[in-house]
């Protein structure tokens, strides 16, 4: 209680001394825009006045350093995956953060406050399909290869990174194995040689929004998908079970862009949005779990039965390895384009 109070007395110490100026803040588009506006940005704007800017990218990283090696900076702060947080942090395109108010290292899932970032949500990959178009359910992504027991195009991201670790967990390999397989070039060979085996009856998917509509429209009988996007989807009227056995997680998380010069009030949004009520109202409209422990208290077991978080959807689901991808991701996804082109 102490602890909290403190936090809450040097948060508004800090917003006091923060000026009402314009703070960019850029986050993958589509639904996650969409629950962010309403959970984070309006009601900070609400509470604090100035405005904010809420634009959206792929998640590359691209612009990021452009704008940081020019000394041209006009993002503040942006949303990104773990590997891409520690890959930014350890090349000087996100700011070291000092310590802010209400955020303690113990209060949040393992990882979620690290020198460059403090995550914002809990994210995972599954399988999902259309049960008119198959005579039984899916249980595994080995069933995505078995083009006789279940017709029809699938889907899969476009890209090195999960498409790899569902092909070889589609080739037999158990959950816990699966980097390991990759860090072999053996394992990375088999991997592309699995995806050989459809590679004519994949369509391959770039924005969050193509697989589902693709499942309406008929396109694909199954596809790999954000489950937040299906659980939206099911929601809405749709009967596109998810399978979350297999499943791949991993964490957004907010960093503020070398040379920003919002920063005082780029922290006062990250300590604003990292509240338990907002990381709360955020994840009961985008069904992806929250990095704060005691956000999960003020949500109903129903609802948080759509997590990726809950136990029994951990329990079947593989972490994304940031190390991996960080030492071996540029290399895997020239490989990977390379492959899809040909």
């Amino acid at each position: 209680m102490f602890k909290s109070l403190v936090g809450t007395l040097l948060l508004t110490m800090l917003c006091t001394q923060v000026r009402a100026e314009a703070l960019t803040v850029i986050s993958v588009g589509g639904l996650n825009k969409q629950a962010q506006q309403q959970a984070f940005y309006d009601p900070f704007t609400q509470q604090y006045g100035g405005t904010l800017r809420a634009g959206e990218y792929n998640g590359e990283m691209g612009k990021v350093k452009a704008m940081v090696d020019t000394g041209s900076v006009t993002w503040d702060v942006v949303e990104v995956d773990h590997a891409e947080l520690q890959r930014g942090c350890e090349g000087g395109l996100f700011e070291r953060l000092p310590r802010i108010p209400g955020i303690e290292p113990e209060d949040f899932v393992e990882d979620a406050v690290s020198p460059c970032g403090v995550g914002i949500f809990i994210w995972s990959t599954a399988l999902v399909y259309d049960p008119k178009r198959l005579s039984r359910a899916p249980e595994q992504w080995a069933d995505l290869w078995n083009l006789k027991d279940f017709p029809g195009k699938r889907a899969l991201r476009k890209g090195a990174k999960l498409t790899l670790e569902i092909a070889l967990m589609a080739d037999g390999v158990p959950a816990d194995q699966v980097y390991a397989q990759l860090r072999d070039p053996a394992g990375v060979d088999r991997a592309f040689a699995k995806l050989d085996q459809i590679k004519a009856q994949i369509q391959w998917w770039e924005a969050g929004a193509q697989p589902l509509q693709w499942l309406a429209s008929g396109d694909v009988s199954m596809t790999s998908v954000y489950t937040a996007r299906a659980i939206s989807a099911h929601l809405e009227g749709y009967d596109f079970p998810l399978v979350w056995k297999g499943s791949l997680y991993d964490m957004d998380s907010w960093a503020i862009v070398k040379g920003s010069r919002q920063q005082a009030r780029a922290l006062q949004f990250i300590a604003f949005a990292s509240q338990a009520q907002q990381q709360k109202d955020f994840a009961e409209i985008m069904h992806n779990g929250p990095t704060r422990l005691q956000t999960l208290a003020l949500i109903s077991p129903e609802v948080q039965g759509n997590f990726p978080t809950a136990p029994a959807n951990l329990a079947q689901a593989l972490k994304v390895d940031s190390d991996f991808w960080l030492d071996h991701g540029d290399e895997l996804e020239e490989r990977f384009n390379a492959w899809s082109a040909r």
